[in-house]
């Protein structure tokens, strides 16, 4: 189904289709009626020359700078221009789909005063993959993403550049190529096309819907770790969980318990208790971990479902009661707490994941697998060197999980003061995602060539559907070969929704 750009809130899953999936993107029919009264009072103030932030004043310290009327619209272009500052490598294509999407999306609600054509052409370039090319570095997130958001909308006044496999290609020419003339900016409408948070909100949404992925692998590679180790699946009973109730907790061991449910590697020491009396923490312990990254996750996604239906421009117009008022909607230190949060629960996530996947390679607590899973220990050093690449990742996640949200520096001549750094936090964020997925992608090949030497003794036929997901994209090792590429394959399974699928069908 095609998502409606009309006002209305959206969801998380709206923003990961568009951005991921290229889901159709439609214009509602009643967006030019929503749109017309806020429109209206941005011409009554022009035409009165009255005085309104934004629309006949400078921006940010030169709020008190008053702008003659015949100066409000060559105003809007300088704006757009100046604040494309940004620097550094380009946003991948998802982020910046993210970003027109939640452009539009706020624009439509009819408290920004821009025309309908503003949004419609932010929606035409979704619908044409015309995607700008916009620097991953420049933003404070106080006046919403600033700097991003104007090489975002560089594009729509035939300036800037749209991204063209993988470069910088000047965007008259793809406009003209494609039969589309720029779009003449009117007041108000450049300063509306920058301020608010969706920059922040894209890369948030984005890492929930990736976070989720992860969730539900670290519970997998945990079953097979589980089995892999001859380990216990009653600290994952129902009855346990029930003694603490948070969600995520029950959920996860749920999961893993579901997964293990049957297995022949089990049943052969269940009762017996000369084998050992309780797990390591990274086994046992499972569900309490897992369970708070997936609150965390609950909590962020909740954060930024508010904002996918919030109003973040500045100065908000209130057609009704003829006002327009500068108030800080723009600022994003929800986002930025959200994002943090989330990297920390995702840091967390991977470190105990690695505690599993060393405890698999040690000869000393692996209650019989080959050292390092080698098939010539000595010879062969078997997944020896996954662990390091585990142990470096867990270690910079740790480094980038430092709160961006409490690193305000002022910006503006002072005039703002106090900003959220949001857009930071969600750039680490990325940084550790793809660091985690890595990680229990190096916890999901050990365990699986685990769960192999446990043979004849078969695992569950959950953890068996882990296995084989695995085994589509990694051989077992039977001697020593580069094991980058396993790694990586792994994870490219993970964030392909495979694990998760291979859970389903179990």
């Amino acid at each position: 189904m095609a998502v409606i750009v009309d006002g209305s809130p959206l969801a998380i899953a709206d923003v990961a289709a568009v951005a991921h999936r290229r889901s159709d993107v439609e214009i509602g029919p009643d967006l030019a009626s929503r749109m017309a009264p806020a429109r209206a009072l941005v011409e009554t103030i022009i035409s009165n020359n009255e005085v309104a932030y934004g629309i006949t004043t400078g921006f940010g310290a030169l709020s008190y700078t008053r702008i003659p009327v015949e100066q409000a619209t060559e105003l809007q272009y300088d704006l757009v221009r100046s604040h494309a500052s940004g620097v550094g490598d380009l946003l991948k294509r998802p982020t910046v789909r993210a970003m027109l999407l939640l452009r539009a999306r706020t624009l439509s609600q009819g408290h920004s005063g821009v025309r309908p054509a503003i949004v419609e052409r932010l929606v035409e370039f979704l619908r044409r993959d015309l995607l700008p090319a916009v620097p991953d570095r420049g933003s404070v997130g106080a006046s919403g993403d600033l700097a991003p958001f104007a090489h975002l909308a560089l594009p729509l006044i035939g300036e800037g550049f749209f991204l063209v496999d993988g470069e910088r290609v000047a965007a008259a020419g793809v406009l003209e190529a494609e039969g589309l003339k720029p779009i003449q900016l009117q007041p108000k409408e450049g300063l509306s096309l920058l301020n608010g948070t969706e920059g922040m909100l894209a890369q948030g949404c984005l890492a929930v819907d990736r976070a989720r992925l992860l969730a539900d692998a670290a519970d997998a590679a945990c079953a097979l770790s589980v089995e892999a180790l001859m380990g216990s699946n009653r600290p994952f009973e129902a009855r346990v969980q029930r003694l603490r109730p948070h969600p995520g907790q029950i959920r996860s061991a749920r999961v893993i318990a579901g997964l293990l449910e049957g297995s022949l590697i089990g049943a052969s020491h269940r009762d017996d208790f000369s084998h050992r009396v309780q797990d390591a923490y990274s086994l046992r312990c499972a569900p309490q971990v897992h369970g708070a990254v997936r609150d965390t996750i609950d909590h962020a996604a909740a954060v930024f479902e508010r904002e996918l239906g919030s109003v973040v421009d500045n100065p908000i117009i209130f057609a009704d009661a003829g006002d327009v008022i500068s108030a800080g909607n723009f600022h994003g230190q929800p986002l930025a707490f959200a994002l943090d949060f989330l990297a920390i629960a995702m840091t967390e996530l991977g470190s105990i994941s690695e505690r599993r996947t060393d405890r698999i390679l040690d000869p000393e607590r692996s209650y019989g697998l080959s050292p390092f899973l080698a098939t010539r220990p000595g010879v062969d050093s078997g997944y020896m060197l996954a662990q390091y690449t585990a142990a470096a990742l867990v270690a910079e996640n740790r480094v980038l999980s430092h709160p961006a949200s409490v690193e305000s520096i002022p910006t503006s001549g002072s005039q703002e003061d106090h900003v959220s750094m949001g857009w930071g936090a969600g750039r680490k964020l990325n940084d550790v995602l793809r660091n985690t997925s890595n990680v229990i992608a190096v916890e999901l090949v050990c365990a699986a060539q685990g769960c192999e030497q446990r043979s004849p003794l078969e695992p569950a036929p959950g953890t068996q559907a882990i296995l084989d997901a695995v085994r589509t994209v990694v051989p077992p090792l039977v001697a020593d070969r580069p094991v980058g590429a396993d790694i990586e394959a792994a994870a490219e399974l993970i964030e392909g929704g495979g694990i998760a699928a291979a859970m389903e069908r179990r």
